[in-house]
């Protein structure tokens, strides 16, 4: 015992000079043998703040979400088109109900659903088509998954400055609800049957064709988020859940969804694909590829001075779960293995960390990830090589962009877009 305890010791002295300023004193009293020497807290007091109808967080807590993206906000109908989620606030990889990501389907209001009298409708290439109220669909077996979603405009700019306006427009959460599978199963496919369309209640109709192969898979018809109902802004009370691909095709508000023998240019499938496109490079095309960022430390925050931190960031992949996670503290010559908090989950956010030492100069910040099917994150000029796009200020690519994002370091401490 005496030498285990020694060990203890002598491993968080190393662990102190590491740290650089950290120190250890005298062992303090156990809890509750040591009087009070200050004034106790002041006490929260009353429900009428919401402390007991739906509790409250901390008032000392501000992390927020922001308005994101290229449209003014509100705008001439007063509506905010995108709201991004604060990463940068963020621990473990469940993002808060309250603060998830949120994008309107091309600036339509929310849609006020009363959960009695919503209809969810089967049709087309199927042997019996059927309606299903809530009742009837929380009825039968569900699952509960964790799975992100992210907005195709999720990347970096050289103009945001934060965690937040370049990543901000993707969130983990629970899901619960049924197997799309489950729910054709009942209604019987047709031979033919290779593509499926989802439609919203949104004032736009919004539809989005995908897969039926993707549907046998592991789509969730959604009635849970993190506990509780579906919020609002995120489909309440029935969205669709497809995990891995772009957060367009996650349905919100789901009432229907009809079974097809083609691909179909719809609302939400313009602009992402030309009416020329082949069904498997529409299918490909969905998929969102490995990614990863640092959120601590990240732009817009302050470093106190050299010292031990933990580097901490997300990573995710429509390609099913991340397997590994490396970290440069040098601009990229040098790649470091960060650690999981945590076993990663298919095509969930992943939580990483890596013990730094900084040395107080300046210097350079970046993560890279691997999929468990081989995909790597790409740098920024293998992105701009791909899309044969010049690497310069206005720099931009029409696809998905899952380049790696570079956080600077200043002498002070001050943490910047290494891109801009």
């Amino acid at each position: 015992m005496g030498s285990k305890r020694f060990n203890r010791r002598e491993l968080l002295k190393s662990g102190a000079t590491l740290a650089g300023g950290f120190t250890l004193g005298a062992a303090a009293p156990a809890l509750g043998q040591e009087p009070m020497t200050h004034a106790s807290p002041p006490m929260i007091k009353g429900d009428n703040d919401g402390q007991i109808a739906y509790g409250d967080r901390s008032k000392h807590v501000k992390s927020v979400r922001i308005p994101h993206g290229g449209r003014p906000s509100p705008d001439n109908f007063g509506l905010t088109f995108h709201v991004a989620s604060p990463l940068q606030d963020s621990v473990g990889v469940i993002t808060p109900s309250s603060l998830h990501y949120f994008a309107t389907t091309r600036g339509s209001f929310l849609p006020d659903i009363d959960p009695r009298e919503h209809r969810f409708m089967i049709h087309g290439l199927v042997d019996r088509p059927l309606t299903f109220t809530m009742e009837d669909l929380k009825r039968l077996p569900s699952v509960t998954r964790l799975h992100f979603i992210e907005c195709a405009g999720n990347r970096s700019s050289r103009r945001a400055k934060t965690v937040q306006e370049t990543h901000g427009m993707t969130s983990c959460a629970e899901w619960t609800g049924v197997l799309l599978s489950t729910l054709l199963k009942e209604c019987g496919l047709k031979g033919g049957a290779s593509w499926f369309v989802a439609e919203g209640v949104e004032e736009v109709k919004g539809a989005s064709s995908m897969p039926i192969a993707k549907a046998m898979d592991d789509c969730i018809v959604a009635y849970g988020m993190n506990g509780e109902a579906v919020r609002p802004q995120n489909g309440f009370p029935l969205r669709l859940m497809v995990p891995g691909f772009e957060g367009i095709f996650h349905t919100k508000w789901l009432r229907r969804i009809k079974i097809v023998d083609r691909y179909y240019m719809n609302y939400n499938d313009y602009g992402h694909l030309h009416e020329d496109a082949k069904e498997k490079d529409a299918a490909l095309s969905y998929q969102i590829g490995p990614k990863s960022v640092i959120t601590f430390p990240s732009g817009g925050q302050q470093l106190p001075g050299k010292g031990f931190y933990e580097i901490s960031g997300l990573a995710w992949s429509g390609g099913g779960a991340i397997k590994l996670v490396e970290v440069s503290t040098d601009g990229g010559k040098k790649w470091n293995k960060a650690e999981f908090k945590g076993t990663p989950q298919r095509m969930a956010h992943a939580r990483f960390a890596y013990q730094w030492n900084w040395d107080g100069n300046e210097t350079e910040l970046q993560s890279r990830c691997t999929d468990e099917i081989g995909q790597v994150q790409p740098s920024r000029a293998q992105i701009a090589k791909y899309w044969n796009k010049p690497f310069d200020e206005t720099f931009s690519v029409p696809g998905l962009d899952n380049s790696i994002q570079p956080w600077r370091i200043a002498k002070d401490g001050s943490v910047t877009n290494g891109n801009a």
